[in-house]
């Protein structure tokens, strides 16, 4: 290393002429840190030894590390599998016979997009319970088993899962049982669902039944207090009161025809309908009828007789005592036949014994028709006070039985839901399916020759690259510097 010395200025302006520059050797030294910075010249080969000394040191810890990765680190082998979520719901109705209708619906599980499945399902692969029951089965320890890693792709129901094992087969096999303790775990997730949602429901259809049972008591206990066993029952007893009543006016229409034909017949026969059955039934009676003829004849002999001799003749006595005898035989038989005395008719012949006959029949069809009428009024005076008793509790019994189909369509819709809900077992966990097996790997995924070498390679030659910008800087930074200065002078 030299150093120049050169005159001070004053010095410089009164010299004749310049004396030469004296370059001493020193001894070596560290270089400046501003020579550092600048480097030395191109043509400098003495700088060579120092850049070969930095490519071998830099390439020595590049390689190392990457030769004893290669070397010591055991293959590592992939295994890869994909799962798919179908992204269609399903829905389904029964009609249950006097029941009513249950339905079920699945909605797709990409219908809510708050709530992600494929997310869920990544996060539920990597959890730490399926992962354990995975390295449970092969008889691994867990942390031997390694972690899976879960990729989505992006807008597809797709999920890819890769696993790493120290061989192919084992691999394979673990990527199997991770697949066997993923569904597991699905399937348990779904039955503890179910029973969850099962008890919520045994439970409201135990509410429901003891409703069903509190009123179907009452109806019962309504039933046997009042007689009554339906709001059907109490609309014929209605029916059957509206009825009679109907038949009732028929009758009093039928009572009053009647009752007139008799006051006609009486005013035409001059007797009432008592006197003309009197006078039927006593000529009807064959020794009235001769008694009769005999007070005719003891009369017809007492006029003449009277006609002929005096009034206190022997003859016309004897004929008026045997036409007394007569009257009093005839009344006699009267009397034992209607207990009353001589009737007023002597003889029905003709078309006044048909009068008198339909009179007596006219009469008895009235009495009939009076007496039915009595009874039928009497049964419907008591059928409205059967009915006015029951209305109050035939409305109590309506709305009785109207909670209860209530309560027993609540509760068989209960019933058909629970058993319906059985089948809904993808509404939280959707369904997954395998598109893609575990794989078998045919190649080691790590160590990585081909990457390693790639990244030796890079970082080589990225030194080299270092290594040149640092031979050629003292050139670089004074072409820099000179045209900083020319720009300056030129800009002044």
């Amino acid at each position: 290393m030299t150093l120049s010395f050169a005159p001070p200025a004053s010095a410089k302006a009164s010299a004749v002429h310049r004396l030469p520059r004296l370059r001493i050797p020193l001894a070596r030294s560290w270089p400046s840190f501003g020579r550092l910075l600048r480097g030395g010249s191109t043509r400098d080969l003495g700088r060579l030894p120092r850049y070969l000394v930095f490519l071998l040191a830099g390439l020595a810890s590049v390689w190392t590390p990457i030769l004893f990765y290669l070397s010591s680190t055991p293959p590592s082998f992939t295994s890869h599998m994909s799962l798919i979520l179908p992204g269609s719901g399903a829905s389904s109705s029964v009609n249950l016979a006097e029941i009513g209708q249950a339905s079920t619906q699945t909605n797709s599980a990409f219908a809510n997009n708050s709530v992600s499945p494929t997310e869920t399902y990544k996060r539920l692969i990597a959890a730490d319970r399926v992962v354990l029951e995975a390295a449970r089965q092969l008889d691994v320890p867990r942390t031997a088993f390694g972690n899976p890693q879960v990729q989505l792709v992006d807008q597809t129901a797709f999920i890819h899962v890769k696993l790493n094992g120290p061989s192919p087969e084992e691999a394979r096999a673990r990527t199997r049982a991770l697949l066997t303790a993923f569904t597991a775990e699905i399937d348990r997730l779904r039955a503890d669902e179910q029973e969850t949602r099962e008890i919520g429901g045994l439970d409201a259809i135990h509410d429901y039944r003891a409703s069903v049972a509190r009123t179907r008591d009452d109806i019962a206990a309504l039933r046997n207090s009042s007689g009554l066993y339906s709001a059907e029952q109490y609309q014929r007893y209605l029916q059957e009161a509206e009825a009679l009543r109907a038949r009732i006016e028929t009758q009093r229409a039928e009572h009053a025809r009647v009752e007139s034909t008799v006051r006609q017949l009486e005013g035409r026969l001059d007797v009432d309908a008592r006197t003309a059955a009197h006078i039927l039934k006593l000529n009807s009676d064959e020794i009235y009828v001769a008694l009769m003829q005999a007070t005719a004849k003891t009369s017809s002999d007492l006029a003449t007789a009277q006609a002929s001799y005096g009034a206190h003749h022997p003859q016309v006595e004897r004929t008026q005592a045997a036409h007394r005898l007569a009257q009093e035989r005839m009344q006699a038989r009267a009397q034992a036949l209607i207990g009353a005395g001589v009737p007023l008719e002597q003889s029905v012949e003709g078309g006044r014994g048909a009068l008198l006959a339909d009179l007596v029949r006219k009469e008895t069809e009235r009495a009939g028709l009076a007496s039915e009428l009595g009874t039928l009024e009497t049964q419907l005076a008591a059928e409205r006070a059967r009915l006015d008793a029951l209305a109050p509790d035939a409305a109590r019994l309506e709305d009785l039985q109207r909670d209860f189909d209530v309560a027993e369509a609540v509760f068989a819709s209960a019933i058909a839901r629970t058993q319906s809900q059985r089948t809904d077992i993808y509404a939280s966990y959707p369904l997954v399916q395998v598109l893609e097996d575990p794989t078998l790997p045919d190649a080691p995924s790590s160590p990585s020759k081909k990457l390693s070498i790639a990244a030796g390679g890079g970082a080589s030659i990225l030194l080299l690259v270092a290594l040149v910008m640092g031979w050629v800087r003292n050139a670089v930074i004074t072409s820099l510097t000179r045209r900083g200065s020319d720009d300056a002078a030129n800009a002044a």
